[in-house]
C-alpha cells in the first residue's frame, strides 16, 4: 500500500517548484504530523476548469442531492488539487472562504447572487442543477497552472478528501 506521502507529495513539490507562494506553503508536507489544512481533489470539467485556471471563475461551487463532501468538510486556508476530468491534476488553489447551503427556496437567490464569479450565468447551469439538496460555494486564491501529476481515480465522485487536517488519510494506489 503506498500511502500519500508516497505517491503524491514529490510531484506536487516538483509542480510547484517555481511558484513562491505554493513552494512555501507547501514545504510542510514533508512533516506528516505537522499539516493544519486538508488537501481535495476536485475533477473539473470544461470550460469550468479552463475559467478557473484563467481567473474568470472565482468561486468554485458544488452541488449534490446527498450530504457528501466537500460540504461542511472545506475550510478556509485548504488546499484544492485541480484534476481536468479523464486526466491529470493540472492546477492548484487554496480555499479563502466557503458557504453550506441545504438548499431552500430561499437559498437559491442567496447562491445566484455569485452567478458571475461561479461562470453560471446560463439558465442551464441552473436547471441542471434545481434537483440539489446541498451546495458548497468557495472562494479561491492562489490559483496557479502546475506541471500535470497523473493521480488514478477510478469512482466518480467529483469531490475527494485526500488528506483531512484532523488526521492522515492513506490512499491505495489506483483506488481513489
Amino acid at each position: 500500500m503506498l500511502n500519500w506521502h508516497s505517491t503524491v507529495v514529490d510531484d506536487l513539490t516538483d509542480a510547484v517548484k517555481g511558484i513562491t507562494f505554493w513552494k512555501n506553503f507547501l514545504n510542510c508536507l514533508h512533516d506528516q504530523e505537522s499539516i493544519p489544512f486538508s488537501i481535495h481533489l476536485a475533477v473539473c470539467v470544461e470550460p469550468f476548469l479552463q475559467y478557473v485556471l484563467d481567473g474568470k471563475k472565482t468561486i468554485e461551487s458544488r452541488f449534490s442531492s446527498v450530504r457528501c463532501a466537500p460540504f461542511e468538510r472545506v475550510g478556509r486556508g485548504d488546499v484544492v488539487l485541480l484534476k481536468k476530468a479523464g486526466g491529470p491534476v493540472v492546477g492548484i488553489c487554496q480555499i479563502r472562504n466557503a458557504w453550506f447551503y441545504r438548499l431552500e427556496e430561499d437559498s437559491w437567490d442567496d447562491i445566484k447572487v455569485f452567478a458571475r464569479e461561479i461562470c453560471a450565468e446560463d439558465s442551464s447551469f441552473w436547471k441542471a442543477r434545481e434537483g440539489a439538496s446541498f451546495a458548497t460555494l468557495m472562494r479561491i486564491q492562489h490559483v496557479h497552472n502546475i506541471d500535470p501529476i497523473k493521480l488514478r481515480k477510478r469512482d466518480r465522485r467529483g469531490w475527494v478528501v485526500l488528506r483531512s487536517a484532523s488526521q492522515q488519510l492513506s490512499l491505495k494506489a489506483g483506488t481513489i
